[in-house]
């Protein structure tokens, strides 16, 4: 919790000092953009914090999940068994667990609270993996969950999304203000609408590109996390199954970058990617150290 909140504050923080900068730089009066950051703040981390709150019921609506409430066989009873034994291990209280019908190896946890989250895997992995790598699998998304990484990501989110809106229309009214010769200072014109509008667009690419990376750190933090409730060898295998079988990702938008594992891309496009490549994941956890009480003390990094 402690890391996550001064995640939140430091990425604040540097958003309101670029935000001073930018207006002092243009001769801003910060008093003209209180009621913007309040509106900005609103509406960036509106859509945010709605999204996380509804993340599992729209998870289960968007793969078909179906959650296991009580077991019909033997692979069922021993996904909730062992999601059950990562949980207490991760000191969080239990998820529901649920299966969605894919062909593609893959898994995702999601859920507002970290005592009331949701994993699920896909049928793909139930029949392509053996019970070692599914349960280091299981125990990566119960890192996810352990780590507090959804809240993490929608907080990060929201953050990012208040930049935008608000210095993309900073610089509109200083924009729409240099073409109206200074006859207008609150925007309006034609030049703050364009402005507005193509810098959302690019700031929204900066913005995604920061996002995508940290998702990509938590993948790293995910993968010391199966290691520590399953073995570093079960997570390992996971991974090599994962490579030797890599496919698209089709999951959900919404549950994507929760997968176990993402779409892959080459050149400038790796930065929008929300997993690492798997092979530099194998060997980053090959040279890991791990830490399994600092799992449950929630200081994994």
């Amino acid at each position: 919790m402690l890391k996550r909140i001064t995640l939140f504050l430091a990425t604040n923080l540097a958003v309101m000092i670029l935000l001073g900068i930018v207006m002092t730089v243009f001769g801003i009066n910060p008093a003209r953009t209180s009621g913007l950051l309040v509106m900005a703040a609103i509406f960036g981390f509106g859509g945010s914090i709605i999204s996380l709150l509804m993340s599992k019921m729209m998870a289960k609506w968007s793969t078909g999940a179906q959650i296991i409430t009580q077991p019909r066989n033997e692979t069922e009873r021993w996904l909730v068994q062992t999601v059950q034994r990562h949980a207490q291990k991760a000191g969080i209280g239990m998820p529901d667990v649920a299966i969605y019908d894919a062909p593609e190896i893959n898994a995702f946890a999601t859920g507002a609270n970290r005592n009331h989250a949701l994993v699920a895997v896909s049928s793909g992995l139930l029949n392509s993996m053996n019970a070692d790598e599914a349960e280091a699998v299981l125990g990566h998304e119960i890192g996810h969950v352990a780590n507090g990484d959804m809240v993490t990501m929608a907080l990060l989110q929201g953050v990012l999304n208040t930049f935008v809106i608000v210095l993309a229309r900073v610089v509109g009214q200083v924009v729409d203000g240099y073409l109206s010769g200074g006859r207008r200072e609150g925007g309006g014109g034609i030049g703050y609408w364009i402005t507005v509008n193509v810098l959302q667009l690019v700031f929204g690419l900066f913005a995604s590109v920061i996002a995508m990376w940290f998702s990509r750190h938590r993948e790293f933090r995910a993968d010391i996390a199966g290691a520590e409730l399953a073995s570093r060898e079960k997570m390992i295998a996971a991974l090599e199954r994962l490579q030797a079988n890599h496919g698209e990702s089709t999951l959900p938008k919404q549950v994507a970058a929760f997968g176990i594992s993402g779409n892959m891309r080459q050149g400038l496009g790796a930065l929008l990617l929300s997993h690492p490549p798997l092979p530099v994941r194998i060997e980053a956890l090959r040279k890991a150290q791990l830490n399994p009480k600092a799992l449950r003390e929630g200081v994994v990094v």
